[in-house]
């Protein structure tokens, strides 16, 4: 089992890092990347064998054309000097992932414009690049960007890096076949990576609920076309189901109260017997949820300092 680290967003605004609208958790890589580098820290100090780099936000969708144009990718440059930081000061061997955000805004299927996903994802890549252990497509809602995350690395990324891709799950009502927010079912998206080079394939930024019922598809999908070597994972998000038309970083969402950290670990037992060996937490999971996780898992009694 590896752990990952939780959700950034809360545990800035806790740590009074600046926070508002559009920016999001990138205002604090602009203003305060050292509030970013001890949010990481605590996530280390929580357990967390990967911590995920604060370039979530690092979009036109956040940061508007003009500063995405001048600043991405310096910004992403000292978001992985921060996430690295973070592990040196704490002399762990945790590992770092280059967030490769939705590139058109989250939950955003109906956005996606396949002849810029090179202009945004670049300067991302370059910037992280010097800095990661791997990279991590996340919060993805349809299955051609991920394929074109995965084409672009192929040109960019010359050290070959390993690629994790996390899919957002429909959360909003129950279905009877687990769903990407585009509507595409998760069977048709773990076959189509399954025929991609990457190592590992989670589920994120929904609903604990939703994420048992992806995983039993994606250990059947993977078993059928020969493909286990991809490891599975999940990290869910705290929040109450979210309307079709909601916006991931739309403002602080109220936090599920039944989602305490005994709590989020029975599900995390759960992910566990279908086959996940990757877990950790997305929006409103914290340092003590990760705790929780860590001390079962790998037994490992953690002190936050």
């Amino acid at each position: 089992m590896t752990i990952l680290d939780g959700g950034m967003g809360r545990e800035l605004a806790k740590r009074g890092a600046p926070f508002r609208q559009p920016e999001w958790s990138a205002l604090a890589m602009i203003e305060a990347p050292e509030i970013v580098r001890d949010v990481h820290r605590a996530f280390i100090q929580s357990g967390a064998g990967v911590i995920t780099t604060n370039s979530y936000a690092l979009v036109p969708f956040h940061i508007g054309d003009e500063r995405f144009a001048n600043q991405a990718q310096d910004l992403a440059a000292s978001a992985g000097e921060m996430a690295r930081a973070a592990v040196e000061l704490e002399g762990t061997d945790t590992k770092v992932a280059g967030s490769i955000p939705p590139l058109f805004g989250s939950y955003r299927a109906d956005l996606f414009d396949a002849e810029h996903v090179e202009d945004i994802a670049t300067p991302l890549i370059k910037g992280l690049a010097p800095h990661v252990d791997f990279w991590l497509a996340e919060t993805q809602s349809l299955i051609a960007e991920s394929v074109a995350v995965r084409e672009l690395l192929d040109t960019l990324d010359t050290d070959n890096k390993p690629l994790w891709v996390s899919f957002t799950l429909e959360d909003s009502e129950h279905l009877d076949v687990p769903r990407l927010r585009s509507g595409e079912t998760v069977e048709e998206a773990i076959a189509t990576l399954a025929n991609l080079k990457v190592e590992a394939i989670l589920f994120n930024c929904c609903q604990p609920e939703v994420i048992d019922q992806a995983l039993d598809v994606a250990q059947s999908v993977l078993q059928d076309k020969g493909a286990t070597q991809i490891k599975l994972g999940a990290y869910a998000n705290a929040f109450p189901p979210q309307p079709k038309d909601a916006t991931a970083n739309d403002g602080l969402d109220e936090v599920r109260e039944d989602l305490t950290p005994p709590a989020y670990l029975i599900w995390a037992q759960k992910w566990q017997t279908q086959g996940a060996s990757l877990i950790g937490g997305c929006c409103g999971i914290g340092p003590e949820h990760i705790q929780e996780l860590s001390q079962h898992f790998t037994g490992t009694t953690t002190t936050q300092r």
